[in-house]
């Protein structure tokens, strides 16, 4: 009782957020009756709550917890990351989002390999295609790496908020997660973003009024710098090599053009009107949030000392009433336990979906889709759940190795498949192997100190998708009333 009476706010934004979850969830399931309803929301979402759904997910626990607590290790040259976010986010809304778009619609594709199948495999597309399995495949395992991530972040939030193990903190996250996102899908999903998303950019605009006011002010980084022993925090080349840094940033700007949980929001978009009403709101909202979390891992320096595990940076923060005055710690743990679950539903929803419509559907027959579909969410959230408990590295570097994997096995299928009429279900294989085995070659050689793996990757993986392409018929999907690849928003 003591706890309650302390932390009142807490209970009554908590018990409100999960009130608004179970309404969306009822007003989710009324809209999910069907796989195209219950995967894209019957394609009929406004540019508003999908520019805000597209930053919110987008702008995760990684953020709040492990991008702020990079800036620690890694100085001012982290910023990079923010900016190349915030240029990715535009120009997957200006060349990817539309076309897309119009091309899911025309061809009733609900997942990413859906779309690889109608672009290259045209008139021999077949459900069980290889093309469909392993680009599921690889859907699959990537959001596995993110949910254990998220799940991470999240569970050391509750942990050092309610003071429960971290086991139960996982357990904790889990119930809330799962439930609004099995049962209303991709509207629930939304509509719980448009608040995920309001809370998160009051959240962020806290977190850096009070860590730098904690801090001395804003102008404290002016004295930071004059600190000897923190120099490398202003060096290029200081806590992490430029081009390793770079090659980061990349691998996480990339996802917001080639990560399935993110293109699947064109796939809802109603029309060409409201990819134009989305865009400012997904860049507004991602630059407000980035910028104002970044920068905190850099003031922790005149904060905290002997900082190890810099993922814990925010939560301890949050934590301390030195920092945060006690309503102000509350309202912050629902806006990232907001910013958390805005991200674990949209992975869990693509995941489950791709996992039962390109891995099961075509080998298994079974009644009533949208009912198994929500069976998968459950179990891939408890699968990823579990892995949490002991992850295999840290916040950044789990997720940023995820983005990787999608850069080299989709960037050539996604966007030169959207901009260029060729290529073929053999480009995009071998483009996919090849990106794959070089960011392991590169991993496993011990070569990243020197340049990030996304690079190489990146480059035999279009290499081997522009070679083959060129040398290759070009594909033309075909539908039943014969739309032409090049501008399917036409017809």
């Amino acid at each position: 009782m003591t706890w309650i009476s302390q932390h009142w706010l807490a209970v009554v934004l908590l018990t409100a957020y999960t009130a608004v979850l179970l309404v969306n969830a009822w007003v989710g399931r009324r809209a999910s009756t069907a796989m195209t309803g219950y995967y894209v929301g019957n394609r009929s979402m406004g540019g508003i709550a999908i520019g805000v759904s597209f930053y919110a997910t987008f702008a995760s626990t990684n953020s709040y917890i492990g991008h702020a607590g990079k800036g620690y290790a890694y100085g001012l040259p982290w910023f990079f990351l923010a900016v190349s976010l915030i240029v990715f986010t535009y120009l997957s809304w200006r060349f990817i989002g539309p076309k897309l778009r119009a091309f899911a619609a025309s061809f009733d594709a609900l997942t990413l390999p859906d779309f690889l199948g109608t672009r290259f495999l045209g008139a021999q597309d077949r459900a069980n295609h290889p093309l469909r399995f392993v680009s599921a495949l690889v859907i699959v395992f990537a959001s596995l790496l993110y949910l254990i991530a998220i799940f991470k972040g999240s569970g050391h939030l509750f942990q050092q908020f309610l003071g429960i193990s971290y086991e139960a903190a996982i357990l904790v996250t889990l119930s809330i997660v799962v439930v609004y996102t099995s049962v209303g899908g991709f509207v629930s999903v939304v509509r719980t973003d448009v608040l995920q998303g309001a809370l998160m950019v009051i959240g962020a605009v806290m977190i850096f009024y009070f860590v730098t006011d904690a801090a001395g002010g804003v102008g404290a980084i002016m004295t930071l710098a004059e600190m000897p022993d923190k120099q490398h925090l202003f060096e290029l080349n200081g806590g992490i090599p430029f081009a390793v840094l770079v090659g980061i940033s990349l691998s996480g700007a990339l996802k917001l053009i080639v990560d399935p949980r993110q293109l699947s929001r064109f796939y809802a978009l109603k029309d060409d009107r409201e990819v134009k009403r989305g865009i400012w709101v997904a860049i507004i909202g991602l630059t407000i949030v980035q910028f104002c979390i970044f920068p905190v891992g850099v003031y922790s320096h005149l904060i905290l000392d002997g900082v190890t595990d810099t993922d814990l940076i925010v939560p301890t923060l949050v934590a301390d009433p030195n920092v945060f005055p006690l309503w102000a710690g509350d309202f912050l743990i629902v806006a990232i336990v907001a910013a958390g679950m805005s991200s674990i539903d949209s992975v869990l929803l693509v995941a489950a979906s791709t996992l039962f419509k390109n891995m099961v559907v075509p080998f298994v027959e079974l009644q009533s889709e949208v009912r198994w579909t929500r069976v998968a969410v459950v179990g891939f959230a408890v699968f990823a759940a579990l892995l949490a408990l002991n992850p295999p590295g840290d916040i950044v570097e789990i997720t940023i190795f995820s983005g990787s994997l999608y850069a080299a096995c989709f960037l050539p299928a996604v966007v030169l498949g959207l901009h260029w009429h060729k290529g073929t279900a053999r480009a995009v294989m071998a483009s996919m192997a090849g990106g794959v085995a070089t960011l392991v070659i590169w991993l496993a050689s011990g070569l990243r100190e020197n340049l990030h793996e996304v690079f190489p990757a990146l480059i035999v993986s279009i290499v081997l998708f522009v070679l083959i392409a060129k040398n290759s018929e070009a594909i033309r999907p075909q539908s039943p009333d014969k739309l032409a690849f090049e501008n399917p928003a036409e017809h």
